[in-house]
């Protein structure tokens, strides 16, 4: 991978080799300015000396992975581009989505727990076009990196794949004419059609003649929609005693009735993330022309047919690297920097058990002897069973025994007196992913 590289005055100079990087700094002219991304701050040059080339930063967004790439284009040929910098961001948006379902729940217990009030309905408009907090993450993740990558690397322009997942055609492929516009539910209502979709007996016991309930068969705390697919009906019996288990393992004792709900539900996969992406895109968009650098937006149609023609595998990243117009590209096979969203703390300070009670408290303070959890730190530890050196994001305790999960597992009980700071932390967690196989971008082809 490339080294980024800033001027003495921390202005973005052209990214260089790690070869080239090992050397300036064992010849006393460059420090290192950060970790990850890996940069130096080169300690006898300004801008105004060098030579800067056209860079590039491309982006394939996605709902739960959106793939970086930054690339150099080549002086006579813009299309013919060399790979800088291969990066995956790895959003937090179903983390985001449970917080708050959770945070719900907690107070509307607290006002049932205290005293009724009355409902309030003033003031509960929302603004025209606003997103989700889920969704909005997504845009401000990959804004923030496109902001922090013009800071580090001097870019001229932005590629974006824009591509519109049409849900309909996904769902039913050979769908056409007026059934387009008509919905599975046409003529229906949701109870109605399910009753006679499941011949007014229970999935799961096939009791009939009693009351029947609507049930998900992909429970909806784990991550199940409420689209019609994923409905069946239920006795209240088998209801209950389903809970929120997968219906894999509700139904284990019983493999044949299983395949019997699973063919006849007809159940498809989820188009929430289809659904993100096409919630987003328009903003991520109009936030990418606020840096003032030219945005050009592509198909996915067109990042297929690139890949594919220059035989590279199929990754987040790499598709990032075929977005937009491309001839060739150059020094793809590199290992890729992950970027995993993990937020700057919670303000949560009680930890529930599985029935909701409380079962410890956190700290009210953030560090514990100079350190906070999400540094990169690295230990040096002279003797004992864990002696050697360990480099990772480290998780503080109150007692000055702290964790440091490192790219092999997690180390606990490394105390804090054996740990030197790297980079504090930033709301990531870093790791690399070895480079793709080859053989993968022979079958891509």
């Amino acid at each position: 991978m490339a080294v980024l590289v800033l001027d003495k005055r921390k202005k973005p100079l052209m990214p260089c080799s790690e070869k080239r990087a090992r050397l300036l700094l064992e010849r006393g002219r460059a420090v290192v300015h950060r970790m990850r991304p890996f940069t130096i701050r080169l300690k006898d040059r300004t801008v105004e000396e060098s030579v800067l080339q056209p860079i590039q930063i491309k982006i394939d967004p996605g709902s739960k992975t959106t793939g970086v790439t930054v690339i150099r284009e080549d002086d006579t040929d813009p299309e013919e581009q060399q790979v800088l910098i291969l990066m995956e961001i790895e959003h937090r948006g179903q983390q985001i989505s449970e917080n708050l379902t959770q945070r719900r729940a907690f107070r509307r217990r607290r006002r049932n727990q205290l005293r009724h009030r009355a409902p309030r309905f003033d003031n509960r408009t929302r603004p025209q076009g606003r997103l989700a907090p889920s969704l909005q993450h997504r845009v401000d993740t990959t804004m923030a990196w496109v902001n922090r990558w013009c800071r580090l690397a001097p870019v001229t322009g932005i590629t974006m794949e824009q591509v519109r997942f049409d849900m309909q055609a996904m769902e039913n492929p050979e769908i056409s004419g007026v059934a387009y516009q008509q919905g599975t539910l046409q003529g229906y209502e949701v109870r109605e059609y399910l009753l006679e979709k499941w011949q007014r007996c229970c999935a799961y016991c096939g009791a009939r003649n009693v009351p029947l309930e609507i049930d998900h068969i992909h429970p909806k705390s784990r991550g199940g929609s409420d689209r019609v697919s994923n409905l069946t009906l239920a006795c209240h019996d088998c209801n209950q005693a389903k809970g929120n288990q997968p219906v894999e393992v509700f139904m284990a004792d019983n493999p044949k009735r299983l395949q019997r709900i699973k063919a006849q539900a007809q159940a498809k996969a989820p188009l929430k993330d289809a659904a993100a992406v096409n919630s987003t895109r328009w903003a991520l968009f109009q936030q990418l022309q606020t840096t003032d650098l030219p945005v050009i937006t592509s198909s996915g149609g067109r990042t297929q047919y690139n890949r594919q023609r220059l035989g590279i595998p199929k990754t987040h990243a790499l598709d990032a690297a075929c977005v937009g117009p491309v001839t060739a590209v150059t020094h793809w096979n590199v290992p890729t920097l992950t970027v995993r969203a993990t937020g700057r703390g919670s303000y949560q300070r009680t930890r529930l058990n599985r029935f909701g009670f409380p079962r410890g408290y956190l700290m009210r303070q953030k560090q514990v002897k100079g350190f906070q959890t999400g540094d990169l730190v690295q230990a040096n530890v002279p003797t004992g069973k864990k002696a050697g050196t360990y480099q990772g994001r480290v998780a503080i305790r109150a007692t000055g025994s702290f964790n440091i999960q490192t790219r092999e597992g997690v180390v606990q009980g490394i105390s804090h007196r054996h740990c030197r700071l790297l980079q504090r932390a930033d709301g990531y967690g870093y790791t690399f992913q070895p480079k793709p196989a080859l053989e993968d971008a022979t079958r891509a082809a």
